[in-house]
């Protein structure tokens, strides 16, 4: 299985690696992109029945031009025959392009450029720069033996972006809690997590937002990009990039957690908010009524005067604030790493039975 340390595919490839040891299947974890923490490497060394490689071949979206992702491909193909594996998980489809690796390949398509672009420059046609990327992708999709997505609605978006028969198949992530909630009195604040430089993610707005509440509204993620972009956040408490334990604390108070997001594949911060008892408004998009529907306030996008009127109105009521926290926590368990791993498990094995020979049963 592939994965990489800048962002959430690493916390969904480790529960995953966890979850899938203890249906006795073993993984080797090929870490792409940026090195990884030192927390992350002792996190990943831990994990059971996984062998986790430091490979340092590029990820697509900090790459410049295709043969460098072609070329990793390759050796993802070459080191899984090296390892013998039985199956191919690549978290970044791209890769499927080039890998060739002997065995069944499955795909999950987490994000693309593509599908970003569309949501962040809804009204220019995909820039020149990134139409390899668009290209490669497509391939890769085509390429896989099977392709997930981990939302309905992200699923969707896919299918039309690139012109597939069908849509990829629908597997919920699944998160480990980071904090069990509480029932002690919740902070009044206001949290948001993910990516603020990236325009989708609704920093700016929220930045506005918080020019005009009472209360502190606090802000974890990078704010410039791996690109050199940057944002300017003059109200929002930027609280840097955030390790484990350091947003779990965070999120033990229980404050009101937003997200802005015009687009999202799926969204692990979220996932995590709700886990620990958060109350949850969130913008009103398609794959966050898919997961969150009737346990949060929904919000039109982009309409800074409805975030601060809904935040404002669950800090003044702590009776509904707590309600829908308990529900945020509720649905949140129907997103476990348990639930993730039986679901790509019986994938795998259909795959696996699929290429099988002929009278021979897949383990």
């Amino acid at each position: 299985m592939t994965t990489d340390a800048v962002g959430g595919v690493w916390q969904y490839s480790v529960d995953l690696a966890r979850a899938l040891a203890a249906l006795e299947v073993e993984t080797v974890l090929l870490q792409m992109g940026p090195a990884p923490r030192q927390d992350q490497r002792d996190e990943a060394g831990a994990l059971p029945k996984t062998l986790f490689v430091e490979t340092g071949l590029p990820l697509d979206w900090l790459s410049d031009v295709p043969d460098r992702v072609r070329a990793a491909g390759a050796a993802i193909g070459r080191l899984a025959r090296q390892h013998e594996v039985d199956l191919v998980h690549l978290n970044m489809p791209t890769l499927a392009a080039s890998a060739a690796p002997g065995v069944p390949m499955l795909a999950v398509t987490h994000g693309c450029v593509s599908t970003w672009w569309q949501h962040a420059h809804a009204n220019r046609p995909l820039d020149q720069s990134f139409q390899w990327h668009r290209a490669l992708t497509e391939q890769g999709l085509r390429a896989a033996d099977a392709v997930v997505a981990p939302s309905a609605a992200y699923a969707e978006v896919v299918r039309r972006q690139y012109q597939l028969s069908q849509a990829p198949i629908v597997v919920h992530n699944g998160r480990t809690p980071l904090v069990t909630p509480r029932h002690e009195p919740a902070q009044d604040c206001v949290l948001t997590v993910g990516r603020l430089w990236d325009s989708v993610k609704g920093a700016t707005l929220l930045d506005t937002v918080a020019s005009e509440l009472a209360i502190p509204f606090h802000a974890a993620g990078a704010a410039t990009g791996p690109h050199g972009e940057t944002v300017r956040l003059d109200h929002l408490h930027l609280l840097g990039e955030l390790d484990g334990p350091a947003l779990a604390a965070r999120l033990a108070a229980r404050p009101v957690f937003v997200s802005a997001a015009c687009f999202e594949p799926f969204g692990l911060a979220v996932l995590e908010a709700a886990a620990a008892g958060c109350a949850l408004v969130l913008a009103d998009i398609p794959v966050f009524r898919e997961l969150w529907g009737e346990v949060a306030i929904f919000v039109t996008p982009r309409d800074a005067a409805s975030y601060r009127t809904a935040i404002e109105e669950v800090i003044g009521d702590l009776a509904r604030r707590r309600h829908l926290g308990d529900a945020a926590a509720e649905r949140a368990r129907r997103y476990a790493p348990a639930r993730m791993a039986e679901a790509m498990h019986r994938l795998y094995r259909q795959l696996l039975a699929e290429r099988a020979p002929a009278g021979k049963v897949a383990a």
